[in-house]
């Protein structure tokens, strides 16, 4: 019994190894195995490889930069927001120290840095052929993001025919944004949109205090004979919509070639200002609510990631 024991289990192993000499001599044959080859493990010919993920770009913008310099006409220096005729940077958008407002200065530096980390360099009245200039002033300020709300003076003349071109728009910005770059070629930019001044005359016209106030002629192509709802008039205030349609068309075009540039997304000229939000003194600039909520659509689109 103990012999034919040894005897099978002898054949077994003999047998065990003539399969896997057959098993080897057959992986010599063709293709090598997986342990032997240099080439790697073998490969199904079916079998597609694994996609690698695509690593995402590298973004540019920064969505807490260090300091701020704003640029633009009266409503970043909030004409109108505190006294009549009269600017109140304190309670400004862009800068301003008023907590009630929470600017975008304050929103981004906190309260302690916004005196010596940011700076208002706007003017009242100014129009986008002054931008440029203004632009220099912020360049040499190196500031790591410079605010833009520029355009409702182009389109607010006394009459349509007066309004600045499209094409001069275009250059006069162009222009800006090349003087930002020779002098602060990392500085990063937000440009708000031109707020439609279709939106501001039908909001203040059923004001009895904003129709007065309108007759001493603020934004006359837009604003002039508020009451008039006749067909010249109406073709009037529809050209003057036009424009700012087309300047901010021109903001969007011309930032998106920058790839430190954010444009609103329209999201000013889309922004509904109501009676609350407007200034009381002349029912066109924003008021401290309304710069306040001018520093929200701001700080939302800067910090985005």
């Amino acid at each position: 019994m103990r012999g034919r024991r040894r005897f099978r289990t002898a054949v077994a192993a003999a047998t065990a190894a003539l399969l896997c000499a057959g098993a080897l001599s057959g992986c010599s044959a063709g293709e090598p195995s997986a342990k032997t080859s240099s080439a790697g493990p073998s490969r199904n010919p079916a079998q597609k490889p694994t996609p690698k993920p695509t690593p995402k770009p590298t973004s540019l913008w920064d969505v807490s930069p260090g300091s701020v310099a704003a640029v633009g006409d009266s409503v970043t220096r909030a004409f109108d927001a505190c006294s009549v005729l009269a600017d109140c940077p304190e309670v400004s958008w862009a800068t301003g120290t008023d907590t009630a407002v929470n600017s975008l200065a304050m929103r981004l530096l906190g309260p302690e840095k916004v005196a010596g980390r940011s700076w208002n360099l706007a003017r009242t009245g100014a129009r986008m052929v002054e931008l440029p200039e203004q632009m220099a002033g912020a360049a040499a300020r190196r500031p790591e993001l410079v605010t833009v709300m520029m355009g409702a003076n182009d389109a607010c003349r006394p009459t349509p025919a007066l309004m600045t071109p499209v094409d001069d728009f275009r250059t006069h910005f162009e222009t800006a944004l090349a003087r930002l770059r020779k002098g602060a070629p990392k500085t990063q930019v937000y440009v708000a949109s031109v707020p439609s001044l279709m939106h501001l005359w039908s909001t203040g016209r059923v004001s009895p205090m904003g129709l007065e106030v309108w007759k001493l002629g603020i934004c006359g192509s837009m604003l002039a004979d508020a009451e008039n709802l006749g067909a010249a008039a109406e073709r009037r205030r529809a050209e003057v919509q036009d424009r700012v349609v087309a300047y901010n068309r021109v903001l969007s075009e011309v930032c998106a070639k920058d790839e430190r540039c954010r444009y609103d997304g329209g999201a000013v000229f889309g922004f509904r200002f109501d009676g609350g939000q407007l200034s009381p003194w002349d029912w066109f600039h924003p008021s401290r609510d309304g710069q306040a909520r001018l520093a929200e659509l701001a700080y939302r689109r800067i910090t985005k990631e």
